[in-house]
């Protein structure tokens, strides 16, 4: 009897121990050597698979233990599929709880203010880290996926820093800058002053791009949007010239000729009146307010100094003369 009880007593010390030391692993970092380590949890894997894969990357865990943490802890049919990524000094328990949550590696890409949607596609086929499901379909065909409204993606598209998981799809950065373009747009165009010379939010897009590439200086913007919004309601070609490099293609290669401003294309504003049929760029925050909220100025000119700010001028003769003065100096 006696050998019995102590039998029991020494099985009762040694599960509390077992279990002390279960918890005791289940909250302790895993010896990563201080590096981060990837791995991805396959579609439709169980927790035991799931252990198996993370394992085979190189996470630091012991499958078994960590399948008897999934199933304690009535997790073990909670884990997403995905790719991840292991930090230096996360516990077994932090680790079940990021795969719970589908808190999934984050990858990030960045669209910059003044591209052309053909830079954008550029950069987003070179991104290692998307799935690249939309490269061999036309802008056509892959505004057809994005939106059912517009057929030319030019402009259409916001810059910023996307954060995506890891092999994610080409097409969600599209339909996540699309509809974050669409947002500012219309937040900026229910803000408008009602006599602007614009017909559409499209228009103002437009004219948003136009300002983003004619703009050295951000302070400036809303004064170059001011002098294009007065030559827009006083029958004034635009004269820009961002908007016939736009349309020259591929035949512009880093200079702009008298022949050029001569030369007829639907983006030639020294030839035709009004906006140019699409945008020209994807305009950031600032040029979709400024063209929304121009100055309110005279000015119908302006002139770069060359010093990255411009001359503005109310009357042809004095941009004229700020003309040779700044020209000159910057010839000199």
């Amino acid at each position: 009897m006696a050998f019995i009880k102590k039998l029991l007593v020494t099985g009762v010390i040694v599960s509390v121990a077992a279990v002390a030391g279960f918890s005791y692993w289940a909250k302790s970092p895993l010896d990563t050597g201080g590096k981060a380590v990837e791995f991805s949890i396959a579609p439709g894997s169980g927790v035991g698979a799931a252990a198996q894969q993370m394992a085979k990357a190189g996470v630091p865990v012991n499958p078994q233990l960590f399948n008897i943490l999934a199933r304690v802890t009535g997790e073990a049919g909670r884990i997403k599929a995905g790719s991840y990524e292991l930090k230096p000094d996360t516990s077994p328990r932090r680790l079940l709880t990021q795969l719970v949550r589908g808190e999934f590696a984050q990858e990030a890409i960045t669209i910059v203010e003044g591209w052309t949607f053909r830079q954008m596609r550029a950069a987003i086929a070179a991104h290692e880290r998307l799935r690249h499901d939309t490269v061999k379909l036309s802008d056509e065909e892959l505004m057809q996926k994005v939106s059912s409204e517009y057929k030319t993606p030019e402009g259409l598209f916001f810059p910023d820093t996307y954060l995506f998981a890891k092999g994610s799809s080409e097409l969600e950065i599209y339909k996540k800058a699309h509809q974050a373009m669409m947002k500012h747009l219309q937040t900026a165009w229910e803000g408008r002053d009602p006599s602007l010379p614009y017909k559409t939010p499209y228009e103002a897009l437009t004219m948003a791009s136009i300002i983003e590439k004619e703009t050295g200086q951000k302070s400036e913007r809303n004064m170059i949007a001011g002098v294009f919004v007065n030559r827009l309601r006083t029958g004034m070609m635009l004269q820009t010239d961002p908007t016939v490099i736009y349309g020259m293609g591929e035949r512009y290669v880093g200079d702009i000729r008298k022949k050029d401003l001569q030369t007829d294309t639907p983006y030639n504003t020294y030839m035709r009146a009004g906006l140019p049929p699409t945008p020209i760029a994807l305009p950031g925050i600032q040029s979709l307010h400024a063209a929304l909220a121009p100055a309110k100025t005279g000015a119908l000119y302006f002139v770069a100094r060359g010093d990255g700010t411009s001359q503005f001028s109310d009357n042809l003769n004095d941009h004229n003369r700020a003309v040779n003065q700044y020209q000159r100096r910057i010839n000199q």
